[in-house]
């Protein structure tokens, strides 16, 4: 009987409390973000913001909006043209950027970047990626790639060469690349590995300096093909045209062994750390900073960039931008960086945070690649610019499969992209 009347007694208890525990709950302000994969590949990131963020913001909850990763721009933009309410949206492309903002979706945070004296350094440049149409910052970086130098440390240790360094010019990292190779058939090891892309060839020429892909002017990409033909010739790696019949993917020629050196997205780096965790492969690897021109600062890199905006129709407009700080700034960068996810916000305590994650390559020259210098886009946002990347792609085609020579592929970029341009 003392049983049942403590039971009901509990239970009162509860009824009684229970309007408070909900007040509770409904002064919570909630900031509503738009995204991908919430509850796929990308979850543990999702994860990781929002619990870091309610933890340092325990009156705000954060609620993900999930959309399809394929349909993510034309749901988001149909979103934003109806005027829904959501307050923050990632932003996939930076073509997306440009077309919400000519559209008038987003809000402009200059303002409130002045008012708070909001350090945009850490973004290492790529925060002036985001001023488009009208040169106002309509979005803040949020996540970044960029290129390194990976390499194969069995390799080296057994011939005897040291490491690749984080302030090789690329004449050198050819040399590094020559010695590095041996052997014929089965037994051959290539000093470095191009992958088929224009980006893996050439577009170490936008790295540290003043010119885009889409200037309309490719002289500056003469030196990098000339290079990789050198290297090609030299049989220091695998020829353009195999790589393309095979369909070879440039993780599954790492993985092989054979290759010493690898220029690619620090994307990679995840990968291989759980690659080599499942057995895909058994040598130690490593990275540091890609090569740089003559000329240019060291840990000049190029790369890729999501962001995130502020939506014009947001309701809760004054949290969103409490959050736009926390998560594209320094410990929003911690908290996506130590789950192997590379954000876009640069800095010795974000890199200490990526370096955390175990199966991370303990070599001093790592951690310090994760501190580039600068990061400039492998294609600048424009109207042009798709029309630009077909032209320059087709004719890269023509380049690396030899059926124009260099100058001859150079001189038809430089002439189709000037009837785009208008010159």
């Amino acid at each position: 009987m003392k049983k049942i009347v403590a039971l009901v007694l509990s239970m009162m208890l509860l009824v009684a409390l229970l309007p408070s525990v909900v007040a509770v709950a409904a002064d919570k302000r909630v900031v509503k973000v738009a995204s991908w994969d919430v509850y796929g590949s990308a979850a543990n990131y999702h994860e990781a913001i929002k619990a870091g963020f309610e933890a340092a913001n325990p009156d705000i909850e954060i609620e993900w909006v999930d959309l399809a990763s394929q349909e993510y721009a034309t749901l988001a933009g149909s979103m934003l043209s109806a005027g829904d309410q959501t307050d923050v949206f990632i932003i996939k492309e930076i073509k997306d950027l440009q077309n919400w903002t000519e559209q008038g979706f987003l809000v402009s945070l200059d303002d409130m970047v002045a008012t708070d004296a909001y350090d945009l350094t850490g973004f290492a440049g790529m925060d002036e990626v985001c001023r488009v149409a009208d040169g106002s910052l309509n979005a803040l970086p949020f996540r970044s790639d960029f290129w390194v130098l990976y390499y194969n440390k069995d390799l080296f240790d057994k011939a005897g060469v040291a490491y690749p360094t984080g302030d090789m010019t690329w004449d050198e990292y050819a040399d590094l690349a020559r010695q590095m190779t041996s052997g014929e058939g089965i037994d051959k090891i290539y000093g470095t590995h191009y992958h088929t892309w224009l980006s893996a060839v050439v577009n170490w020429a936008v790295c540290g300096v003043d010119y885009t892909l889409a200037d309309g002017n490719y002289d500056p990409l003469k030196y990098f093909y000339e290079l990789n033909h050198a290297l090609e010739d030299e049989g220091v790696c695998m020829e353009y045209g195999e790589l393309k019949a095979a369909g070879l993917h440039y993780s599954a020629a790492f993985y092989q062994g054979n290759i010493a050196m690898l220029p690619m997205g620090s994307w990679l780096i995840g990968t291989l750390i759980k690659e080599k965790a499942n057995g895909t492969f058994d040598f130690d690897f490593s990275f540091t900073s890609v090569p740089h021109m003559d000329g240019v600062a060291a840990k000049s890199s190029f790369g890729n960039m999501t962001a995130m905006a502020l939506s014009k129709n947001a309701t809760n407009a004054a949290d969103a931008w409490t959050f736009l700080k926390w998560v594209c700034g320094e410990e929003g960068a911690k908290a996506i960086a130590a789950v192997g996810t590379r954000p876009a916000y640069v800095s010795d305590a974000v890199a200490a945070a990526f370096s955390s994650v175990a199966g991370f390559p303990s070599d001093e020259g790592a951690l310090d690649a994760l501190l580039p210098s600068s990061v400039s886009l492998e294609w600048p946002p424009g109207v042009l610019v798709p029309q630009l990347q077909t032209i320059v792609n087709e004719e890269h085609t023509g380049i690396m499969s030899r059926e124009s020579t260099i100058d001859e592929g150079i001189a038809m970029m430089n002439e189709r992209a000037a009837e785009v341009l208008g010159n």
